[in-house]
């Protein structure tokens, strides 16, 4: 299935004349790790892949995936989450793998798999504990989604008779909330666009652009594509969460305060940018908000998306305009589970006491800027005159101009 590569003789004949049936082995994600009988060929999930449909021992392993749940621990707190991202690309350039994907924690990476190297492999310190038979489990998964991946993007590229570099991405993942609920999310895309995502309530494709139509019905052709996909995001993607969470630690679950101040900037037409900066914060989930008075302003506010720091925490800001001399009026919210209160921060005007010796700094600074301004001009006064009465070359005394009543030099 996987062996051929688009350049492989008759690669393309045999693609058209089978037709969506071709691959439905591959695409036939049946789910749910060590659940498989030995011997049966496995998919992604490392249960049995069959070409025409579930057989009776897919259905017998659908229904027991579909019937697991997350496990009933106790929850850390906070808002975490557990997501993939996987990358096949049908002409790889210089220095780039075939297949790449990357397992997140909390937008932490924990795994990694390319095809260049063949093995899955740590990302996170914390992953050291797990032996040598999940890494080996790991890395036969993530070779079978790539065999799938690269039937994917060819098939596309036939069915649309492209050529040349193409992209297929699949992301997908599950949240559990403070609250305890939780969501999740399957999506695929095609040269970097959304192609189709999972409606998880109605187990159908939603295609996100023309050319996803034909994608949508080759995978609606078989529903239970769509079924295991559900099960896995709502079982043991949790599961394997909670896992995660426990090997992490501190790492995972502390919760590190925001760093807040606010900014203050001229823009064009005379008003004022008030920026309200968040830095430094763990987890990622954060609220700021302007408020005037009672009033959260919402339409006039400009957010930016959180970002990684670089060094395991996130930053963010939310700005808004508002009229010259109105600034103290104006007030930045800030909401983070490391704070058992809304914090709240305004612009403060710098105080006279640090004002005052500022101006003198300056004034101080600009006289003393001046006076070496006059020293140098004289010297350099100076230096010109003396040049003029020289001895010229030669032993000769320079020209002088004679009086014009004298006559005396």
């Amino acid at each position: 299935m996987g062996s051929e590569s688009p350049g492989a003789p008759g690669w393309r004949g045999r693609l058209s004349a089978g037709g969506p049936q071709t691959f439905r082995r591959p695409l036939l994600l049946l789910l749910m790790l060590g659940l498989v009988r030995e011997g049966a060929a496995e998919s992604p999930w490392a249960l049995p892949s069959v070409v025409d449909g579930p057989s009776p021992l897919a259905k017998v392993l659908m229904a027991e995936l579909a019937s697991l749940k997350s496990q009933d621990k106790q929850w850390p707190g906070g808002t975490h989450t557990l997501h993939y991202h996987y990358l096949a690309l049908s002409e790889p350039g210089p220095g780039l793998p075939r297949f790449l994907a990357v397992g997140y924690v909390d937008d932490q990476p924990f795994i990694r798999y390319d095809s260049s190297t063949g093995r899955a492999k740590p990302q996170a310190p914390w992953m050291a504990p797990e032996d040598a038979q999940y890494w080996e489990t790991e890395t036969l998964k993530q070779r079978t989604w790539e065999k799938v991946q690269q039937v994917e993007v060819w098939s596309l590229m036939d069915h649309h008779n492209q050529s040349g570099a193409h992209s297929a991405q699949r992301m997908f993942g599950c949240k559990i909330h403070e609250d305890g609920s939780s969501s999740s999310f399957w999506q695929f895309g095609f040269d970097g666009q959304d192609h189709l995502s999972l409606d998880l309530e109605t187990l159908s494709w939603v295609s996100a652009e023309p050319m996803a139509v034909w994608t949508k019905h080759w995978w609606e052709m078989e529903r239970c594509y769509a079924e295991y996909d559900k099960a896995y995001l709502e079982g043991p993607c949790l599961n394997s969460l909670r896992q995660y969470l426990e090997l992490g630690g501190q790492s995972l679950t502390r919760r590190d305060p925001p760093s807040v101040h606010v900014t203050r900037n001229m823009a064009a037409g005379g008003e004022v940018i008030l920026r309200c900066w968040a830095l430094g914060f763990y987890p990622r989930d954060i609220l700021l908000s302007w408020w005037l008075g009672d009033e959260e302003l919402t339409l006039e506010t400009e957010h930016v998306e959180t970002r990684p720091s670089g060094d395991g925490t996130y930053q963010t800001w939310v700005a808004v305009w508002v009229p010259t001399g109105e600034e103290a009026r104006y007030t930045c919210h800030v909401q983070h589970p490391s704070l058992n209160h809304t914090l709240t921060v305004a612009w403060e005007w710098p105080s006279h006491g640090k004002f005052i010796p500022m101006v003198i700094s300056a004034v101080l600074a600009t006289v003393m800027l001046a006076g070496v301004v006059m020293i140098l001009t004289k010297k350099c006064l100076q230096a010109r005159n003396q040049m003029s009465y020289e001895q010229a070359p030669g032993g000769e005394e320079p020209h002088r101009a004679q009086s014009p009543v004298t006559g005396a030099a």
